[in-house]
């Protein structure tokens, strides 16, 4: 399947999460505020961080090995079941731990005790999200895209109806339960249409440990652990440092822009995952990595910079359409937000790169080094220019981030 099939594929998908994810923002904007926007915003990073610990962040890992060994049943096996018994240990100790310390983990990243009975409650639930997670990246290594497109759009669904039902009848607490326990639903249209599949049976999943496959995963599981708990931490800072510095309205105004950033460049994220991952890691031919990534930026790039270049003109009516008159003020946020994002998708085919060739050294060295430099970026502008100081942050943080990837990949493009 070509990029441009992909990315239309990928479009339904992303259109069914730009329905549930806008929707579920009007709904939030309604019922709990900028201030409720910015606790919930909190709350999806803390997640960010509890699931990749659970999963032993082993998707990208199990993505690249099943495409990898798509001729290759029985090491196909191997992988399934090495990587079961290391999400089921780690997502064990992590639903103790939940269940266990709910109270202080409820003040310290909520900063209230009141919400202990949400942590404990995702961690009642959290095996659920881990063995999503793990058959959605088997289905991607397969590539079997119209599979996991479907599965997508018809978990979108569920997770908007839930969502906001839980939203409209109990407000801040039922955005933070239907955080923790959506995917007791949509786990079930997974299992549901893997019911006869030929590659992902039981059996497969009941395959001895492999140490060597176990190694394997872990450099991808180190590389992964480091973005997924990188970005939501470093949001978690600097939402901390907004409510502090100039108040948790201003944090919910920050959080509102990120989201409307998160939405549309959600069809580019699916096509990378989707498509590019896999692809890159079963493609050794220089020339053939090259075609590639020129494909990729003739392609996917001009889209979002006319998407962006549509938001930013419409900033006032996606403001209203998409929350409320409170969230006005977050107009001044757009233009370099938007600049921003086009040049974090520049930055990210790029990235994609040192994932799939396993770079570990230098994927992990340029995530820690560049979330900690947008952390002090934003700290550094906002004390000079408020709260649009963060979007600067935001753009010149990705430039540098771009420079950097391209030069230590070079060697794969040039």
């Amino acid at each position: 399947m070509n990029l441009v099939k992909t990315s239309l594929l990928s479009l339904a998908s992303t259109a069914a999460k730009m329905v549930t994810g806008l929707a579920i923002s009007k709904a939030l904007a309604i019922y709990v505020g900028p201030s409720g926007l910015a606790v919930v915003g909190q709350f999806q990073n803390f997640i960010q961080i509890v699931l990749t610990a659970a999963k032993g962040a082993l998707d990208t890992g199990v993505t690249k090995y099943t495409a990898e060994y798509r001729d290759d049943e029985a090491r196909r096996w191997r992988l399934f079941g090495t990587a079961a018994r290391i999400c089921a240990v780690s997502c064990t100790l992590v639903a103790f731990l939940l269940i266990g310390a709910a109270e202080p983990l409820s003040r310290h990243f909520l900063h209230t005790g009141d919400y202990a009975y949400v942590m404990r409650l995702f961690g009642a639930t959290i095996g659920l999200f881990v063995l999503n997670s793990l058959l959605l990246a088997i289905l991607n290594g397969l590539q079997e895209i119209q599979t996991y497109i479907f599965v997508n759009i018809v978990q979108s669904a569920l997770t908007l109806v839930l969502t906001t039902l839980l939203i409209v009848s109990l407000g801040l607490d039922g955005a933070l339960i239907a955080l923790v326990t959506n995917q007791s639903l949509v786990l079930c249209v997974v299992l549901w249409k893997l019911r006869h599949h030929p590659v992902v049976r039981v059996a497969a999943f009941r395959t001895a440990f492999d140490r060597e496959e176990a190694i394997r995963l872990s450099k991808f599981a180190l590389m992964a652990s480091i973005s997924a708990v990188a970005a939501p931490l470093t949001s978690i800072l600097v939402r901390d440092h907004i409510t502090r510095s100039i108040g948790q309205q201003e944090a919910g105004y920050w959080q509102a822009i990120w989201y409307i950033s998160s939405v549309y460049l959600t069809v580019v994220t699916t096509t990378l995952s989707v498509y590019y991952l896999p692809k890159l890691s079963a493609t050794d031919d220089k020339q053939a990595l090259r075609s590639e990534m020129r494909n990729g930026y003739a392609f996917i790039l001009p889209i979002v910079m006319v998407v962006a270049v549509g938001v930013y003109l419409a900033r006032e009516v996606v403001i209203r359409v998409l929350f409320t008159e409170q969230f006005a003020p977050m107009a001044e946020l757009f233009r370099w937000m938007l600049i921003g994002d086009v040049v974090k998708l520049a930055s990210w085919l790029v990235a994609y790169l040192m994932l799939a060739k396993a770079m570990m050294k230098s994927f992990i060295a340029t995530e820690v080094i560049f979330s900690a430099s947008f952390v002090l970026l934003s700290m550094m502008l906002t004390s000079r220019f408020g709260l649009v100081g963060v979007t600067y942050a935001h753009a010149l943080n990705y430039l540098m981030y771009l420079l950097a990837v391209a030069v230590l990949t070079r060697r794969f493009w040039l």
